[in-house]
């Protein structure tokens, strides 16, 4: 039996904010030593909605609070990169003729989290400092960039502020297998066990 469990995306938004905006957050504190890495996960069906959230968030914390917000698309960093390095549309070329599997390590390959993801976000945070990072187009990127590759990589590059990354899928904890990260709800699951749920936060 399959069990629906009901979300309240505009309290969850409402909570979300006040996290985002306190000083708790923004000081990094209650975190047991742990790196500042938050996680607001949601179901895939709901990623429009919860993209105009963000949205609205962002314009809040901006106008309201006076905080800067730098939100790293996955997405769109990965078109960058590509097309920085002359390969984009070499790569559109390829995706229609190349067996999905060899598609997907070639594209993992070319977007390695340690050797191309890393050092780009870091050098877009130098550039664009910053109160808090946003982490985003995670569900566009998915299966040839995983999440907790991501956050791994981010542990020596996103510090001195906290992260909250929107992760389409679900986060979880189990006794048998600890925290678990799924991806758009599917049957893949990645272990990560240093970020927080946002919705587990005091504000």
């Amino acid at each position: 039996m399959k069990i629906t469990v009901e979300r309240n995306l505009h309290g969850e938004e409402s909570h979300v904010y006040d996290v985002l905006r306190s000083q708790r957050f923004l000081n990094m504190e209650g975190l047991s030593k742990e790196v500042p890495f938050f996680i607001y996960h949601y179901p895939p069906a709901l990623a429009v909605d919860v993209e105009a959230a963000r949205d609205r968030v962002m314009t809040k914390l901006r106008s309201d609070d006076g905080l800067t917000v730098i939100d790293i698309n996955l997405y769109d960093l990965a078109i960058k990169l590509l097309t920085d390095r002359g390969v984009w549309q070499r790569i559109l070329d390829l995706e229609p003729t190349q067996d999905k599997y060899e598609f997907r390590e070639t594209l993992q390959g070319m977007l390695d989290p340690h050797d191309h993801l890393a050092p780009a976000i870091r050098e877009q945070l130098a550039e664009n400092p910053s109160d808090m990072v946003f982490l985003t187009g995670i569900g566009e990127v998915f299966p040839f960039i995983r999440t907790h590759t991501v956050l791994e990589n981010l542990q020596s590059v996103v510090v001195g502020k906290p992260m909250l990354a929107w992760f389409p899928g679900t986060y979880e904890f189990t006794q048998a297998s600890g925290h678990q990260l799924r991806a758009l709800n599917l049957s893949a699951r990645d272990s990560y066990y240093r970020a927080k749920d946002i919705l587990e936060q005091e504000a």
